[in-house]
């Protein structure tokens, strides 16, 4: 399972079934969870864990010292899920001490070619990041969230459960719980509906979204106003309830 060509430091942990590839190099303080399979010319440095049954394809670089230059070689981690595809020339960083000291990914996630996932982002289960997909530091993506290709993160923004951001689009603000956006930068243009109705939503549930997303981004009313009128709305749905608190807490903002 361990090609010839491959390089393993001694200090790295690898688990039962895995699979790495010719000319892949695996660093000291790497974990490597069973059955994980690891394509020709990937590089894992650690200190990083990755959990099960992942893929990582051809030209990875996993696990790098993050892209920040207050970064002065501290100690810092990446760790990485269960059953992950990550493609073609995808870089993910590990953190940096003044944001934590972890990024962080999730479950089942799929991150297609030439994705950037910078120092201290936080990545939820069931991603999806097409081609050329980039956050940059301390960003948050939340369940379920699908990035189109072309996609930036400004630092800092936190991009909620259920979000489909359109190709090219720049999220310079955070972007409410299951609102589609697209553009530069990006505004909303509804609901992820298909994201919605996908993942088993009521359309009860879908209707009390719809008021709640009416009441926020109708002209001229402020975001506390619109949070009084859909109260009642939030006691009854656990969605509109994450859609209102993820507003309340923005601290860069939504974009609207």
């Amino acid at each position: 399972m361990i090609h010839p060509h491959a390089i393993i430091d001694p200090g790295a942990r690898l688990g039962s079934g895995v699979h790495v590839g010719p000319f892949s190099i695996i660093g000291a303080d790497v974990e490597i969870g069973n059955n994980t399979w690891i394509g020709p010319h990937v590089v894992i440095n650690g200190p990083t864990r990755i959990g099960e049954g992942n893929k990582i394809y051809q030209f990875a670089s996993i696990g790098e010292a993050p892209q920040d230059l207050k970064y002065r070689g501290e100690r810092t981690r990446l760790e990485i899920g269960d059953r992950n595809v990550i493609r073609e020339c995808v870089t993910m960083s590990r953190g940096t001490e003044g944001g934590g000291g972890i990024t962080r990914i999730g479950h089942d996630g799929l991150y297609m070619a030439y994705v950037h996932v910078a120092h201290d982002c936080q990545i939820s289960d069931h991603v999806i990041f097409a081609n050329n997909a980039t956050l940059a530091g301390h960003v948050e993506v939340g369940k379920a969230a699908v990035l189109g290709g072309f996609v930036g993160i400004h630092q800092f923004c936190k991009i909620g459960e259920g979000v489909m951001l359109g190709v090219g689009a720049v999220a310079l603000k955070d972007v409410p719980p299951f609102v589609m956006a697209y553009g530069n930068p990006a505004q909303p243009y509804g609901l992820n509906m298909r994201g919605l109705k996908r993942r088993g939503h009521t359309m009860d549930s879908i209707r009390a979204l719809k008021d709640a997303y009416k009441s926020v981004y109708r002209p001229g009313v402020t975001i506390e106003v619109a949070l009084d009128e859909i109260a009642p709305l939030a006691s009854q749905f656990p969605e509109v309830a994450s859609f209102c608190e993820f507003i309340r807490t923005a601290e860069r903002g939504i974009i609207r």
